[in-house]
């Protein structure tokens, strides 16, 4: 046994008094015990047996639906080691708060001890952590995002004092005196009085992202919000990419691609190595390489469908979590929004209630969820689990812009590349807080998981492009989501989007000469190939067209976001931003 831990949770179990402590092993067997106590204590629906084999159905807490970012702390001793972009807490005084809240909050509880592990058996990359819970929803949900019991408990030293400490109470779900609390100094999180999706599951965003950025920097590595894909031409030739979208750009969706039938009768595959979360390292040959450290995806249900991503679908028919869908009466199954076009005539709802489509109200809540095995995804890439990650040719950022930002582009050097992830943004829609339209701007996508000061994060990206030894991956930016007169879109998009991915692949093979402009190398309009797509030229120019005005406006925004990030910034960006401004004059 390990000395730190033991201590550790003999510490937690002296204020949190559960009345017994259970550790989880990892097994199946474990599992279906597991799974039947929640279907007694009512907080599991198992579904279908036939048609959703081992797949259950869940209900939050109304008041316990989504990530809290107002009440997400990074709590260091100096508040500038958490930046602007994160709420801090001094240490003592935060674990002061929690220790008073917490006191006894698990009397008449057991508490579960998970060991998991994030990345594959074995790999360099991996790392050990373990999450103290009162909530059995939470331990299952864990079993499917991360390798977690024994498997874990092997590969921690019995010296190792670096493993990641988490403590999670469901409490009473007070809404007021949540707290979902990072502590990087000590790789420590708590979180309180939730039980739903990254609060409470905190190998996630918690670990994989905040804390996993603040170590990351500290060893020379990434961990990034950053699906991972692999592509396949028809010559038998793979490279892999990464790529960082916000939310609602599409991110699940370009991870499970499909190509269209005559790109897969030419011989293009993709395959899927995450979804949502990587972690670059440099390897022997100086290339960057990535793994996924998660084991499943924990995917947004309503939009998801046979049309949208038949491949997330395929992948949530056994062994699934659904977390506030609907439950279709008529055969015992999951439902959401646009699942389906024609909706069930009755259902029961995310609340529990009898719903049907002329209530007028939503059947499933916008952000339910399915939580299934990554193994399971009919384009699981053959290496996902390798322990040595997959080399990435190129790094993709992207966002939700109208009329700015052309369809595809390659940025000039590493430094450039940085500064598009940096200044990425996307226009606020209909279903977003805040003004229709707004931007909102979220550096490389990382935003809400940057774990410390978003300049010293910047910086450390940059400290990667000064390193001559090293073969950076090249650097991209796409934009599905260019708009005509009538505000429709005028790029296909999904499965379309393996167009702009042979174009990527082909400037990584210096097929493609692509033409130089003020922002980076756009293709030249016989570079992509528009056959089958009823596109007229008008519209073809249109993907690619550089607005001068309004990209001086862009960049004015650009600087005074930078300003706003205070001294840590790197000049280095600032410089970029202000030479793209005069470019555009």
């Amino acid at each position: 046994m390990n000395k730190y831990l033991d201590e550790w949770i003999k510490s937690e179990v002296d204020y949190l008094l559960p009345d017994q402590v259970v550790w989880v092993n990892g097994s199946d067997e474990e599992s279906k015990i597991f799974n039947n106590e929640l279907v007694k204590a009512g907080t599991f629906i198992e579904l279908n047996k036939q048609l959703y084999p081992n797949c259950f159905l869940s209900r939050s807490h109304p008041s316990d639906v989504a990530r809290v970012e107002s009440q997400t702390y990074i709590s260091t001793k100096n508040p500038d080691d958490a930046g602007p972009l994160n709420n801090w807490r001094d240490p003592e005084e935060l674990k002061s708060t929690l220790k008073k809240l917490m006191s006894g909050c698990m009397r008449g509880r057991t508490m579960y001890v998970i060991p998991y592990l994030m990345g594959p058996l074995g790999s360099p990359f991996t790392k050990v952590g373990f999450e103290l819970t009162d909530s059995l929803y939470v331990v299952q949900n864990m079993r499917i995002m991360a390798r977690i019991g024994d498997v874990a408990m092997k590969q921690l030293a019995n010296d190792a004092q670096d493993f990641v400490k988490g403590t999670h109470s469901v409490g009473t779900f007070d809404a007021q005196n949540r707290f979902i609390a990072h502590f990087p100094d000590e790789n420590r999180v708590i979180s309180f009085n939730s039980g739903y999706g990254g609060n409470a599951l905190q190998a996630k965003k918690c670990f994989a992202l905040r804390l996993a950025s603040c170590i990351a920097k500290q060893e020379g590595w990434l961990a990034e919000h950053m699906l991972i894909l692999g592509i396949k031409n028809p010559k038998g030739k793979k490279k892999y990419f990464a790529a960082a979208f916000p939310s609602a750009c599409g991110k699940t969706n370009l991870a499970m691609l499909i190509p269209p039938k005559s790109y897969q009768e030419a011989g293009w595959e993709i395959t899927t190595v995450g979804d949502d979360i990587a972690w670059l390292r440099v390897g022997e040959d100086r290339r960057l390489w990535a793994i996924n450290p998660e084991n499943g995806f924990f995917g947004v249900a309503p939009g998801t469908s046979l049309k949208t991503n038949p491949n997330a679908i395929a992948t949530t028919r056994a062994n699934t979590i659904f977390t506030n869908v609907a439950l279709n009466l008529a055969d015992q199954t999951p439902w959401w929004e646009k699942m389906t076009a024609h909706p069930p005539q009755l259902a029961i709802d995310w609340l529990g209630n009898e719903w049907s489509p002329d209530l007028g109200t939503q059947a499933a809540h916008p952000n339910s969820r399915f939580t299934a095995p990554a193994r399971q995804c009919p384009s699981i890439d053959p290496a996902w689990e390798d322990p040595n990650g997959v080399p990435i040719s190129a790094i993709i950022f992207g966002g939700r812009r109208s009329k700015l930002a052309p369809l595809v582009y390659q940025t000039f050097s590493w430094e450039e590349g940085v500064f598009a992830g940096a200044s990425m943004a996307s226009e606020r829609t209909a279903a977003a807080e805040g003004k229709i339209g707004e931007l909102a701007r979220d550096p490389m996508a990382m935003r809400p998981f940057i774990g410390y000061n978003v300049g010293d994060y910047l910086s450390h990206w940059l400290s990667f492009g000064l390193r001559s030894d090293l073969q950076l991956p090249q650097i991209f930016h796409v934009n599905w989501f260019r708009t005509g007169e009538r505000g429709e879109f005028i790029w296909p998009g999904f499965g379309e989007n393996i167009r702009v991915l042979e174009w990527i692949f082909n400037r990584l093979e210096n097929q493609m000469t692509g033409k130089k402009s003020e922002i980076g190398f756009l293709p030249d309009i016989n570079e992509i190939n528009f056959e089958g797509l009823k596109l007229t030229e008008e519209i073809q120019n249109e993907l690619f067209k550089i607005d001068h005005n309004a990209w001086r406006e862009e960049l004015e925004g650009i600087i005074k976001y930078f300003q706003s990030l205070g001294s840590r910034l790197p000049e280095k960006l600032m410089e970029i931003a202000l030479r793209k401004k005069q470019s555009f004059s």
